[in-house]
């Protein structure tokens, strides 16, 4: 099995999704261990002083001004993990889990927060038995961190609370650790605060959505060209040397994307034939614009990942030079942000991916198309209810595209008066891109049948591998009505686990 060390200066993307969706195994680095000794001295020095210090010797946030006497102090820690424990709600999904306890992990091995080396030990092998606790879907405000979601991990380590094992069944914590010969910690000075303070549950979800919509961005981009190939349209519009005026990344790429999928089509362009039109529609003409402005988001938001990533979040820090100072560095604001524009991005592909679907089904706007792609249209309703679901996902997402970071609510006695509020970002638009992936599937199932449908026209050969892959997952073709759900649940699936790109790529070679 793969194994991913974790070492003093960050991980990347592509271990955040080893982890959390692969199974992969965590290590620790010698470097990482002997960073961990090396601050736990810097704290253990700071403990045994008179001074108070922030976190190693007093309360927490509103009552960060009582100092805590040496022998309450782990009661002190662990009642931290204990209180903060909060969450309610529906479970958060396993990966999820994994990729907020990995990325915490992962700033606790930058050395920069005092926990001992014992306790990454025990947090890398409850990862490794696949013991996953139960975190819940309410209970963070982004600030300080992903304070409730993080507490329940921490408390599943000290052999409380509840987790699941990797079987799949929720049981008492202590047992599973039990069973996997895994000792419960004790937390010492610090560590229960250094456990809890970080965005490490929105970053996760990050991490987890700029993969998903890599391959839904390219996905649009097949769909987004099926449609414009049923619809006689005009591939004119994607050359590049008229995406080269306009010289933004995401744009060029996507179309470029749809210009490979559309390369030998017989159908492009014959409305210039019969029924002139001087411009194919916006939805149609201007598909590389949206879904490329939509792509340089994600590169904006790859970039804020990357940087999080490298990132030591937490309150206090100790400092190479032996200070411990506290700072504001775990605001989920940078991370927030990003999660909200990404959510307004999916909401204006999926809108647009709908009008073409809406298009393809209008006798009217469709350039001969039957009505609502129906067998016998009036006794077959064909796709008519098909639009009607997408409709409804696109009037959800534009929903989710309200951003939870204009949003503060404070807390704490207004110690914690200006909140991210990144953890709700991060959940609905992990809706987002699920409802997203629904969308193109509807697209893509109308395109395809409107292909189908053009008789003595010959698709390109990219469209007929497709076609022929869709076909083969159990989305049937053109025909009298029958049960649509399942026909769309097949689809969806095609789409979601990537079957659409690849089919593409077997002709195309790799997509942008």
């Amino acid at each position: 099995m793969h194994t991913v060390v974790v070492g003093t200066s960050g991980v990347t993307a592509s271990d955040v999704l080893a982890v959390a969706r692969g199974g992969a195994r965590v290590d620790l680095s010698a470097e990482a261990v002997a960073a961990l000794a090396a601050s736990r001295e810097i704290v253990d020095a700071l403990a045994a002083k008179p001074e108070p210090v922030y976190g190693v010797s007093t309360g927490f946030g509103a009552l960060a001004t009582r100092h805590i006497s040496p022998e309450l102090r782990t009661q002190l820690q662990r009642n931290i993990v204990r209180s903060h424990a909060a969450g309610m709600g529906p479970r958060v999904e396993r990966e999820v889990v994994r990729a907020l306890m990995f990325l915490r992990l992962k700033t606790v091995c930058s050395g920069h927060t005092g926990v001992r080396p014992e306790v990454a030990r025990t947090m890398a092998d409850v990862l490794n038995a696949g013991i996953t606790p139960v975190v819940h879907e309410y209970g963070s405000l982004g600030c300080s961190g992903d304070l409730a979601p993080l507490s329940h991990c921490a408390l599943a380590l000290m052999g409380e609370g509840e987790a699941e094992g990797p079987d799949g069944v929720v049981r008492p914590a202590g047992e599973l650790l039990a069973e996997h010969g895994i000792r419960p910690v004790v937390l010492r000075e610090k560590e229960g605060l250094a456990l809890l303070n970080g965005t490490d549950g929105m970053l996760g979800m990050l991490v987890m959505a700029l993969a998903d919509l890599d391959t839904l961005y390219k996905s649009a981009d097949v769909t987004a060209a099926l449609s414009l190939e049923a619809l006689l349209g005009t591939d004119r519009v994607l050359a590049p040397e008229l995406h080269a005026i306009r010289p933004h990344p995401g744009q060029a790429a996507s179309a470029a994307n749809m210009l490979a999928v559309l390369k030998g089509s017989g159908l492009t362009g014959h409305h210039q034939d019969d029924a002139p039109r001087v411009q194919d529609a916006y939805s149609v003409r201007c598909a590389p614009q949206v879904a490329g402005a939509g792509r340089d988001t994600l590169a904006h938001a790859r970039l804020v990942a990357e940087r999080e990533l490298a990132s030591a979040v937490d309150n206090p820090v100790v400092l190479p030079d032996g200070r411990v100072e506290s700072n504001g560095n775990f605001h989920g604001a940078p991370v927030a942000y990003v999660l909200d524009f990404l959510a307004i991005a999916v909401a204006d592909l999926a809108s647009i991916a709908e009008r073409r679907t809406d298009r393809l089904l209008d006798k009217n706007r469709s350039h001969g198309l039957p009505p609502f792609l129906a067998d016998d249209a009036g006794v077959d309703s064909g796709l008519m209810i098909a639009q009607y679901t997408q409709a409804a996902l696109v009037s959800e997402l534009k929903r989710l595209a309200v951003p939870a970071s204009a949003d503060s609510i404070p807390s704490s006695a207004m110690q914690e008066d200006h909140v991210s509020m990144g953890w709700s970002a991060a959940r609905k638009l992990r809706t987002a891109v699920d409802n997203l992936t629904r969308v193109v599937a509807v697209e893509l199932y109308t395109a395809t049948r409107a292909v189908e449908l053009r008789e003595g026209l010959t698709p390109a050969p990219a469209t007929r591998a497709v076609v022929e892959a869709l076909r083969a997952a159990g989305a049937a073709g053109p025909g009298p009505d029958r049960h649509l759900a399942p026909d769309l649940a097949a689809a969806d699936a095609f789409v979601r686990d990537g079957r659409l790109v690849a089919a593409v790529e077997t002709v195309t070679g790799p997509l942008n």
